[in-house]
Formats: structure tokens, C-alpha cells, sequence
């Protein structure tokens, strides 16, 4: 990202190329910089290799390309390229390629991992923010020791100050600056409530002068509005929040920044978005399912949306209030994101015309101490995330007068019905009941309300679930979801034979699924399932199976008499990307007692975490019979991160040969006494640490393929 010190880096090996004896002829640095030109990159160049006089810079940029070629193919140089946001053309310059057995040396810094590719690098090396014992350090001397020593309490700030600017070297380089002058504690405790609060702009010019400016220009390079208005979306989430892509992107189309009502492609577009932010380190990948913003990324968000943009962003998270801040012109507004705080009621009727976004994610709010007119002026609302509220029981009738209301979020939430008043929210997109665990009632006729519905999600809701029988339930389920063609993303739980049967059917259903429960609720025995033919759902993401009935699972075309016979064909089967379920991350598995293994999931090649519990039967994970021995090998799992056994007490085998596991961090195996060997050879690590936790007696008992792979991983245990 901006700031983070990419330029001092290249600039210290110019210095130390520039001291040390070495074997290149030249080195010669280049400030690229945006908006660059050829003629600019060969003035730089042309200066450092004698060619600096007016009759040469009259020339054409061809003739500068011949007159710069000549001189450097005959030289071993280093070229170093400052801050390019875009594809420099070489031949054009007239720099040779640098090629292996050569010796000269191409560096160059961006912001931009496409710039990487367009580049051809053949080794990328990200550049961090510092961690927190290099960050104190380089504040301490930014500061300086005299007002560092002015007050016994000024250390101990400047430290919680020096945390706020997450290791951002530019940050701690500016806001250390300007808290040079400042020797008392009242100062400094200031600084930090602002920092804190995302309003360091307002009280420290530096910020304002020189790290926002600097980052902006990330912002300033994405290629059109559309990316700017999600990018400057992400704002809205509190400090450090772990943002759920598929969440993020629901958002997205709900306000209208993704293409309409285009099938599957808005979503794909959504993805497409997010990797276009990574890829410029405006945001920060946490793991497949999860983005997040770094901390002074956000504050820029924030003063780009509030001082250059036309928007007006209200972002008062995790500031402890108790209710609804006051604000001087509501009419301003255009999103408010009151997230992580201990609201408990709303009252009163804000008028806001040009609120389109309110997120009240993460409160105490009760639905009885929500106002009956606090909605009424709000006629401009689109995103509604209410998510988290554990004691919101029932949704205020205001809601229904949200008649421009395109996006629903009461996951997490204790709601126990949707009532018929919401069929007024005709232009719903997206509806989100996850984890609604008390949720028992949908009116069939409110799914037919809301036609223009893309994304509805209801996994793991507890009592609300797609049933096909008569009287449980008053919402049948499937056939009105069938009846949505704009229906894109579904999450759905699944609670009897009957439903299965019925969503395994439905091609429409299973290509827009992203997640999937299959659950036996407790004392009920709605499933005698025994055998379950999954079909290859390409964009499902997230697979839960509590069955007590289960005995095995299979892809859909094994049931057509096609089994794996041969190496061949498993790794036919594998390839064929229609046959595998590569958008499968996360796998869990519990209380299914006749289940013997899981050997299917070598056809989620994209696994990252698979978590198996209470499975008294469960006696391999990858059996070795059919499959496993024949995958000696076969690279499997190879992008699982974690993986979890927990109360499998016949289980003897994860998997018969050891594997490579690229991408492990955490394997964690409790009461699983008969498992005597994990799949690991000295190999496995390759310059990863494995954490390995379980129980100690296990641990001692564990057999290992031989004494230099107990030595790598002897280091990788905790006790749990």
C-alpha cells in the first residue's frame, strides 16, 4: 500500500550499491510515477548515461530508444524503477530486457499486483506494514526522547498512539512529527481519542497534508466510479472488522453499484471488485471468506467521502454510545454506520431524505424501544443491517413504510416472525436470515412480495427451515424460491427428506447455492436419509451435515455406476471442473454416528477448512479403501488451512500417504484416541509453521513416518 515504505527500500539498495564494490557497471535509478510518459522514463534514464545535452532531448523518442539501447547492451546495469501504476514498455525506452545468465537487474516498486503481471516479474515481494516492536520504534525516534521523557504518562500514550497507526510507517512518520512539540499528557490523550474515533484529519494537519494525499493516489488510479463507491463502502465497518465478502458484496448490489439483475455475473463482478482492491492493498485479505481495511486506509475512505466527495459518511463505531449521536443536519446524510456500540433504543423521527444506508449492526436495540415514526422520514433507505441485535425479537412496523428498501440484514437476531406488513417492500434484493435460531414464521405469500429478489439467506436459522410438510411450518419454502428468477445466492437449511429430494431436483436451486445445511433438529427424525448424492453445486462455498441417519456420501455421478476404478480416472474426474465443487471452502461435519468417511471432499480441491466432530462411527477421513491407495502421488487438500477432529472415537486414519499441505496452519485433534498417525512428512512444513494442538497423552502416543519428521513438528505443539 501507500506509505508503507516501498521507495526506502528501493532507495537503500541504490545506497548500498552505490558503497559497496560489486560487478555492475551502472546503476541508475528512475521516478516513474503516475501518468508517466516514455519521453519522462528516458530522461531519467538518458541523464545517468551521459545524454543530457538539448540536441538529445530534441530528439524523437524512437531515436532516444536506439541511442539508450546502445550504450546498455553493452553494460551490466541495475535499472530501478520508482513507483509505477502502470506497464512500462521497455523496448520503446530502449532498456534491453534484463534475461537469466545476463546479470543486469530490473527493480521496480508499485502499489499494483497487476502491474506485477504486466510487468512479467518474475519475483514479487510484498511489502508490509512493520510490526508493532519495529512501529514503536520508529515513533520513539520521530517523537524523540525529550517529550518522550516530558511526563511519567506520555510513554504510555505515545504508545496507544503509535498502535492507532497500525504499522504504517508514513503514518507513524507524520503523526510522530507532530507530536514532537507535544509535553503533556492532555495532548496527547487528545491525539489518541481522535485517532481512535477516525477523525486524526481534523486534528493532526499532517495527516491531512501529507499521508491522506499520498494514499489517495490508490484511490485516485481505480479505473471508474463504480470502484471508488465500493471502495469507499468499506468505511462504514468499524476498525479492524473482519468483513464477509459474500456480505459485502449483497451490499453492493442492494445500492446498485453491480450490474442488474444479470444473473450470476453481478456477483462474479463483486469478486472481481474485491480482488481489484486487494490487488492495490487498499484492502487486506484475511482468509478466503474475509476482507479487511487497514485502519489509516479507512480514516483516508472517510476524509475522501467527507471532504473531497459528494458524499456525507456519519461512521460513529465501537464509540460506546447509548443512543443515536447527535447530529446537527440530518438532512446531509447519506450513510450512517452506527456499528459496535450499546444502543438499546431509537427514538424520535431524524429527517433524512438522502439517507440511503444505515447500519445499526451490533447493538442491544429492542424492537418494543424502536419508535413507530423513527423510519417515517427516511424515504431514501436502501440498506438496512440490523444484524446482531440478540435482543431484537420482532421487527418494528415502521419498517414497512421503507418502501425503497432493497436490502434486509437481521441475521444473528432473535426475530421470531416476518410480519405480513413487509410485503410492502416490493423492491427487496436481498434478505438475510442467518442464524435467526428463534426465526419460526414466514408468511408464504411474503415471498411472493418481493419478486425482485437476488440473494435470501437462511442457514442455520434453527427453527425456521425448508420442510415439505404440512403443519410444521407455515413457510413451504421451495416453491416460492423457485419462483424467484432473479435469485442468484442462496443460503439455505434443509430439515427433511421430502425438502431434499425436492431442492436436489431443482437445477436453479443448486447453481445458486453458496450455502448449504443439512440438519436433523434434535428428537426429530424427519431424515432417513442413508446415502446422500451430492450434485456438484459450483458456487457452493459452505457445506453442514448433522444427520444421524447418514451412512455415506457421494458425488451425483457416482450414482450413475461410475465409480473411480483407477488413478486415471480419479484424476480425470478431478480436472473436469464440472465434475468438482471448486468454490467449496469450509466443510463441517457433526453428530452423524454412521458416517465412515468423507472421502468425496478430494473433489474440493479449494478446501480450506474441514471440521469433523461427534461422528461415533467415523473410522477414515480419505478411506483407504478404493481412493487412498492410489493417491500416493496425488497432491490432496493442498489449500486447507484448518483442519479439526473433534470426538471421533473409532477414527484411525486422516489419510494413508503424507502430504505436502502448502497452505496448513492449525490442526487440532481432541478425543480421537485410536488416530495413532496424521499425515505429515518432514516435508509438509517447508517453511511453514504447523500448529498442532490436542490432548498431551495423544501426543506421546503418536507415531510419526520417521525421527526427522517428530523433530520438525516437535516445536508445532500446544497442549488443549
Amino acid at each position: 500500500m501507500g506509505g508503507v515504505g516501498k521507495t526506502t527500500l528501493l532507495n537503500h539498495i541504490n545506497n548500498e550499491l552505490g558503497r559497496r564494490r560489486n560487478n555492475f557497471d551502472i546503476v541508475i535509478w528512475a521516478t516513474v510515477s503516475k501518468n508517466h510518459t516514455v519521453e519522462k522514463v528516458q530522461g531519467e534514464i538518458g541523464g545517468k548515461i551521459g545524454y543530457s545535452d538539448q540536441r538529445w532531448k530534441q530528439k524523437s523518442y524512437d531515436e532516444k530508444a536506439t541511442d539508450i539501447l546502445a550504450v546498455l547492451s553493452k553494460k551490466k546495469f541495475v535499472l530501478l524503477l520508482d513507483d509505477i501504476w502502470e506497464r512500462v514498455d521497455l523496448v520503446k525506452v530502449g532498456i534491453p530486457i534484463p534475461r537469466q545468465g545476463h546479470g543486469s537487474k530490473l527493480i521496480f516498486t508499485t502499489r499494483s499486483l497487476d502491474v506485477c503481471g504486466q510487468m512479467e516479474a518474475p519475483k514479487k515481494i510484498m511489502v508490509d506494514c512493520l510490526a508493532p516492536e519495529k512501529a514503536w520504534e520508529l515513533f520513539q525516534i520521530k517523537v524523540g526522547e525529550e517529550t518522550l521523557d516530558s511526563h511519567p504518562q506520555i510513554r504510555r500514550l505515545a504508545k496507544e498512539v503509535a498502535e492507532e497507526c497500525k504499522g504504517l510507517p508514513l503514518a507513524l512518520i507524520t503523526i510522530g512529527r507532530a507530536m514532537s512539540s507535544k509535553k503533556t499528557p492532555e495532548q496527547w490523550e487528545y491525539a489518541r481519542r481522535f485517532l481512535r474515533r477516525s477523525v486524526a484529519y481534523h486534528v493532526l494537519p499532517g495527516m491531512r497534508k501529507e499521508v491522506y494525499p499520498l494514499l489517495k493516489f490508490s484511490y485516485d488510479s481505480l479505473p471508474d466510479d463504480k470502484l471508488k463507491s465500493c471502495f469507499l463502502y468499506c468505511a462504514l465497518f468499524p476498525e479492524d472488522f473482519l468483513i464477509t465478502k459474500c456480505e459485502l458484496i449483497d451490499y453492493w448490489i442492494a445500492e446498485g453499484f453491480l450490474d442488474e439483475y444479470n444473473s450470476i455475473c453481478d456477483r462474479n463482478e463483486g469478486h472481481n471488485i474485491i480482488c481489484t482492491l486487494l490487488g492495490l492493498c487498499l484492502l487486506e485479505e484475511v482468509d478466503v471468506e474475509q476482507v479487511k481495511m487497514h485502519d489509516v486506509i479507512r480514516d483516508m475512505a472517510l476524509w475522501i467521502a467527507n471532504e473531497i466527495g459528494r458524499e456525507k459518511y456519519v461512521v460513529e463505531t465501537s464509540a460506546q454510545l447509548t443512543e443515536k449521536p447527535e447530529i446537527e443536519n440530518w438532512g446531509m446524510i447519506k450513510r450512517l454506520s452506527l456499528m459496535n456500540n450499546e444502543i438499546r433504543s431509537l427514538r424520535g423521527a431524524p429527517d433524512c431524505p438522502d439517507l440511503q444506508t444505515l447500519f445499526l449492526e451490533r447493538n442491544y436495540l429492542q424492537s418494543m424501544r424502536i419508535g413507530e415514526y423513527f423510519f417515517q422520514n427516511m424515504v431514501s433507505l436502501t440498506v438496512l443491517n440490523l444484524s446482531g441485535n440478540l435482543y431484537f425479537t420482532d421487527l418494528p412496523v415502521g419498517i414497512s413504510n421503507l418502501v425503497s428498501l432493497q436490502c434486509l440484514n437481521i441475521s444473528g437476531t432473535s426475530t421470531n416472525e416476518l410480519p405480513m406488513e413487509l410485503s410492502s417492500l416490493s423492491k427487496l434484493k436481498c434478505l438475510n436470515l442467518d442464524r435467526t435460531v428463534y426465526l419460526k414464521t414466514i408468511p408464504e405469500k411474503l415471498m411472493y412480495s418481493f419478486p425482485r429478489l437476488q440473494v435470501f439467506r437462511m442457514g442455520n436459522t434453527g427453527y425456521l427451515t425448508i420442510r415439505e410438510m404440512e403443519g410444521n411450518i407455515s413457510f413451504s419454502g421451495l416453491e416460492c424460491l423457485e419462483r424467484l428468477k432473479y435469485l442468484n445466492a442462496l443460503t439455505i437449511t434443509i430439515c427433511c427428506d421430502s425438502a431434499l429430494e425436492g431442492f436436489l431436483r431443482s437445477p436453479h436451486l443448486q447453481g445458486c447455492t453458496e450455502g448449504l445445511y443439512i440438519d436433523q433438529p434434535e428428537y426429530d427424525s424427519l431424515f432417513l436419509l442413508k446415502t446422500l448424492f451430492l450434485p456438484p453445486m459450483k458456487r457452493l462455498q459452505y457445506l453442514s451435515l448433522e444427520l444421524a441417519s447418514l451412512e455415506e456420501v457421494k458425488i451425483e455421478w457416482e450414482k450413475e455406476g461410475r465409480e473411480i476404478q483407477t488413478l486415471d480416472d480419479l484424476q480425470t474426474s478431478m480436472i473436469a471442473s464440472e465434475r468438482n465443487f471448486n468454490n467449496l471452502w469450509t466443510v463441517n461435519i457433526q453428530d452423524c454416528p454412521n458416517l465412515k468417511d468423507i472421502r468425496w471432499i478430494i473433489f474440493a480441491p479449494n478446501l480450506r477448512n474441514l471440521c469433523v466432530s461427534y461422528c461415533s462411527g467415523m473410522e477414515e477421513i480419505i478411506s483407504e479403501g478404493g481412493v487412498a491407495t492410489m493417491t500416493g502421488d496425488l497432491i490432496l487438500l493442498e489449500k486447507l488451512q484448518n483442519l479439526i477432529l473433534s470426538s471421533l472415537p473409532e477414527l484411525k486414519s486422516i489419510h494413508r500417504f503424507a502430504q505436502s499441505f502448502p497452505c496448513l496452519d492449525v490442526i487440532k485433534i481432541v478425543s480421537c484416541p485410536k488416530l495413532r498417525k496424521i499425515p505429515l512428512s518432514s516435508n509438509s512444513a517447508k517453511g511453514r509453521r504447523i500448529i498442532i494442538r490436542g490432548e498431551q497423552q495423544w501426543w506421546n502416543e503418536l507415531e510419526w513416518e520417521d525421527e526427522s519428521t517428530r523433530d520438525t513438528f516437535l516445536p508445532s505443539f500446544q497442549i488443549c
